[in-house]
C-alpha cells in the first residue's frame, strides 16, 4: 500500500508538472525556453541508463523462464501464441494511428525534428541491423536491437548451463537491482524534467495556441489508443476464444475480478493470483495455469505492444518524422522483444517505451509529453495485458488437450513461481 501511495503522488506531480510546464511557455516564454535545459539533463540521466537497463533486464528476464529446452511443446506454443498476438496488437495499434493521425495536429515549437537512426531501406538491411559486429560500438551509438538479440541469446545459453548459469544470472539479477534502483532515483526527478520538457517546446513556440494544440493532440493520442485496446479485446480476443470453444461472456465474467485488479493496480505480475484462480474457475486445466499465465505475465504484453506501436508513431508524428516499412517493423519486434525482459520490474512502460523510441531513433522528448496522461492509459493496457494472457490460456488449454496433473491449489502453485 505505501509504494501504491507513493506511485500515485509521483504521478500526480508529473501531472501537475506538465500542467505548470504548458502553463508558463504560454504566458512566459523567453523564461520557459531557458528552463528546457532542466528537462534535457533529465532525458540525458535516463539515456545513460539505457543499455545497462537493456542488456541486464533481458538476460534476467529470459533466464529467469529456467532451461528453455524443457518447456515441450506446450511451452512451444505458448511462446508462438504471445508473439503472435502481441504482432497483431502492435499492428492494429499502427494502423490506426496511422489512419487518424493525432500527432499531426501537434507543433512541436520552433524544435528542429531529429534525423532518425539509419535503419536500412529493406528487409536485408533490417536484418543486417538485428546483428552487430562490435557490441562496444552498438552500446556506444545505442544500437538497441544487437544488444537486445545477444542478452537474449546469453539468457538463453545461461539456462542450459545448470549452476554456473543460475550463479551468473544471479549476478545479473543482482546489478539490474542496482540499475533499476538509479531509475527508481532518475523517476522521482521525473516532475522536474516533465516541466521543464514541456516548458521548453511551448516557450520555443512562443505560447499561446500551442497549449491548446499539445492537449489536444494528447487526447487524440489517448483515444486513438482506448479505441485500439478495445478492437484488440473485443475483436480479436473474443475470436479467440470462439476458437478455443467457450462462450466469451461466461469467460469475461469469471475473470472480472482479476481485471479490475489488473485497472486498479496497473501490475499483471500483482493481479496473477486472481487471474490464475479465475481462469481455473472458469474451466481452463489447473496444469495450463500454472505454466501459461505465469509465463504470459512475463513475455506476453499485448496491450503494451499496442501502447508503444501508437506511441512512436504519433511522437513521429509530432516532429513531423515519417517513418517507413521497415522502421515501422522494427517497432513492432522492439517492442515485442523487449517486453521479455522489462516486464516483471518496476517502470516497465518507460523502460519498453526509451528502447523502442532509441531504436528507430526518435526524440526521448515525446516521452515529456506522453508521461501526463500515461498513468491512466497504463492501467487500460494492464487490463487487457491481463485478459490477453487468460484468452491465451483458455485457447492452448483446449487446441492443445493438455493432460492434468495431479492438481494443487493455487496459491501453492503461484508460491513456488
Amino acid at each position: 500500500m505505501a509504494d501504491e501511495r507513493k506511485s500515485g503522488r509521483l504521478l500526480l506531480a508529473i501531472a501537475s508538472a506538465a500542467a505548470l510546464g504548458g502553463g508558463l511557455g504560454w504566458y512566459v516564454p523567453t523564461v520557459a525556453v531557458e528552463l528546457g535545459l532542466v528537462g534535457e539533463l533529465w532525458l540525458r540521466a535516463l539515456r545513460m541508463l539505457v543499455v545497462p537497463l537493456v542488456v541486464l533486464s533481458m538476460i534476467h528476464g529470459v533466464a529467469s523462464l529456467g532451461d528453455l529446452r524443457r518447456l515441450g511443446r506446450l511451452g512451444g506454443s505458448t511462446v508462438a501464441y504471445y508473439v503472435g498476438t502481441s504482432s497483431v496488437a502492435a499492428a492494429i495499434g499502427l494502423v490506426l494511428v496511422g489512419f487518424f493521425r493525432p500527432g499531426d495536429g501537434v507543433a512541436i515549437g520552433g524544435a528542429q525534428a531529429p534525423e532518425v537512426s539509419d535503419v536500412g531501406s529493406g528487409f536485408g538491411d533490417m536484418l543486417r541491423g538485428l546483428v552487430h559486429p562490435n557490441l562496444f560500438a552498438a552500446a556506444a551509438e545505442t544500437k538497441i536491437l544487437p544488444l537486445i538479440l545477444f542478452s537474449l541469446a546469453f539468457g538463453i545459453t545461461l539456462t542450459t548451463m545448470g549452476e554456473q548459469g543460475e550463479r551468473l544470472s544471479r549476478g545479473a539479477e543482482d546489478l539490474l537491482a542496482v540499475i533499476m534502483r538509479l531509475v527508481h532515483g532518475v523517476m522521482w526527478l521525473a516532475p522536474v524534467g516533465v516541466f521543464g520538457l514541456v516548458a521548453g517546446r511551448f516557450g520555443e513556440a512562443g505560447g499561446g495556441e500551442e497549449v491548446i494544440a499539445l492537449f489536444s493532440g494528447l487526447a487524440g493520442f489517448a483515444g486513438v489508443v482506448v479505441l485500439g485496446l478495445g478492437l484488440h479485446a473485443a475483436v480479436l480476443a473474443v475470436a479467440l476464444l470462439w476458437l478455443g470453444r467457450r462462450r466469451p461472456d461466461r469467460y469475461a465474467s469469471k475473470l472480472g475480478t482479476a481485471l479490475t485488479t489488473a485497472f486498479a493496480t496497473a501490475s499483471s505480475a500483482a493481479t496473477l493470483p486472481v487471474t490464475m484462480d479465475g481462469a481455473q474457475e472458469a474451466g481452463v486445466g489447473a496444469r495450463t495455469t500454472r505454466f501459461v499465465l505465469p509465463l504470459g505475465a512475463t513475455v506476453n504484453m499485448d496491450g503494451s505492444a499496442l501502447y508503444e506501436a501508437v506511441a512512436a508513431l504519433f511522437i513521429a508524428q509530432a516532429w513531423g518524422i515519417e517513418l517507413d516499412l521497415t522502421a515501422k517493423i522494427l517497432v513492432v519486434l522492439t517492442a515485442i522483444l523487449s517486453s521479455i525482459g522489462a516486464a516483471g520490474i518496476p517502470e516497465a512502460g518507460l523502460v519498453t517505451m526509451v528502447i523502442v523510441l532509441q531504436a528507430v531513433g526518435l526524440p526521448l522528448e515525446g516521452l515529456g509529453l506522453l508521461l501526463a496522461i500515461d498513468w491512466l492509459l497504463d492501467r487500460f493496457r494492464t487490463a487487457v495485458n491481463v485478459w490477453g494472457d487468460s484468452v491465451g490460456a483458455a485457447v492452448l488449454d483446449q487446441l492443445l488437450d493438455v493432460p492434468e496433473e495431479v492438481d494443487e491449489p493455487v496459491g501453492d502453485a503461484q508460491a513456488a513461481q
